[in-house]
């Protein structure tokens, strides 16, 4: 009788990837479902892309691909760092992998030992702390609270340093607040992991380009050049180019982290798909004007969601600088019932209702980390978000 490791003890699935699942079993019976959980451009890839990966395939370029990557993706990965993060990196420090994913669940298996700490942001995306728990390792949940804008300070990121922490890791823009820190803000936070050398640096770039009202993003290995030698500078094609199902992530680091992260990739599953290599190369070199475009349409659908929610009874919603996703609070809802006899007690509480009654699917805040609180992506079209959001509305101002 099969049984499941001990590392997958402390390992739960997904709460996103769940709600993604009920969602596609609920629609295969026939329920009309306003699915706002998935973080998924619903733009296409882009045609150049298309194209590129359709002629590799009729050339003949379906053989294994080297472990690192193809010759030609890892120059056009060291042309994308020098573009848009002023970061040089040398062919042996890039890699390229099955999506960002696979790089940080490659680097944290390389290199955490059982008993180290990995200080995690919260709310955070929900693998970062899975992937430390399969390696034996510590996550070390660090508030950033909505007063501070969801923003790591630097005095809570020093106070959870210990001569056990092996890596923070950074996300801004963040999944699932919008968060994004300013380059003072930046360097504030490099300034600290200066007084810690043996702390590695996991900055999670993926939303780099969806950053709104001007705002900037800054990579903290451009911040403060004195910590890119510990630093892995994560990235990949799913997020800017809407290449989610193509499954190609890349990162920058230290030679050394390089290599090791490629030995555990090699042990795993090798090199990526050669025709997505193709694909990912044709988005990097090609027109980059699609990124503005698919940026002004997720900030008019930000406008437009935050405004919506607002209008909701018992929520509270900031507006959040970058990524597709918005993080509102339903402190006002909890304790309340609904319609269906349903006392909501907790935000998992809310959004089982809000899916069972309203067929809204969104993803409890617990999941990231802070509570009460919910995730809504407007990573779909406007008028699912409108649907979406007249039912939430709706399903708030029908609790007693």
């Amino acid at each position: 009788m099969f049984e499941p490791a001990e590392r997958l003890k402390n390992v739960k699935v997904s709460a996103s990837a769940a709600m993604t699942r009920k969602v596609r079993e609920l629609r295969a019976q026939g329920v009309k479902i306003v699915g706002l959980s998935s973080g998924e451009p619903d733009f296409k890839s882009p045609p150049n892309a298309i194209e590129a990966a359709h002629q590799a395939a009729l050339a003949g370029d379906t053989k294994y691909p080297p472990q690192d990557g193809q010759l030609a993706l890892k120059k056009a990965v060291q042309k994308k760092f020098k573009r848009d993060n002023n970061l040089d990196y040398a062919l042996d420090e890039i890699m390229i992998s099955n999506g960002s994913k696979q790089i940080m669940f490659g680097a944290t298996m390389a290199s955490v030992n059982p008993g180290d700490e990995v200080i995690i942001p919260a709310p955070g995306w929900i693998s970062y702390a899975d992937q430390v728990k399969l390696c034996g390792g510590i996550p070390v949940s660090v508030s950033c609270p909505e007063n501070n804008q969801f923003r790591l300070r630097a005095a809570d990121l020093d106070a959870a340093i210990t001569p056990s922490t092996k890596w923070v890791v950074l996300n801004f823009p963040n999944n699932p607040t919008g968060a994004v820190c300013t380059r003072e803000e930046m360097k504030e936070l490099a300034d600290v992991l200066m007084q810690h050398p043996h702390v590695l640096v996991m900055a999670d770039e993926i939303y780099e380009h969806l950053v709104y009202d001007g705002v900037k993003m800054h990579s903290i290995a451009e911040v403060e050049p004195k910590l890119k030698d510990r630093t892995l500078t994560v990235n990949g094609a799913s997020k800017a180019y809407a290449m989610t199902g193509w499954r190609v992530g890349y990162a920058g680091g230290p030679k050394a982290m390089i290599a090791a992260m490629m030995n555990m990739q090699g042990q795993a599953t090798a090199g990526v798909s050669t025709i997505g290599q193709a694909a990912v190369l044709a988005a990097l070199e090609g027109p980059q004007d699609l990124i503005q475009s698919h940026r002004d349409d997720y900030e008019n659908r930000r406008n437009l969601v935050v405004g919506w929610l607002r209008e909701a009874k018992g929520i509270t919603c900031h507006k959040p600088e970058g990524a597709f996703y918005v993080f509102p609070n339903i402190a006002g809802c909890i304790g309340k019932t609904t319609p269906g006899g349903k006392k909501l007690e907790t935000d998992t509480d809310f959004v089982t209702a809000l899916l069972e009654e309203r067929h809204v699917a969104t993803v409890q805040g617990t999941a990231y980390g802070m509570s009460p609180y919910f995730r809504i992506s407007y990573a779909t079209d406007i008028e699912s978000l409108r649907e979406g959001c007249k039912r939430i509305q709706e399903f708030c101002a029908d609790l007693r």
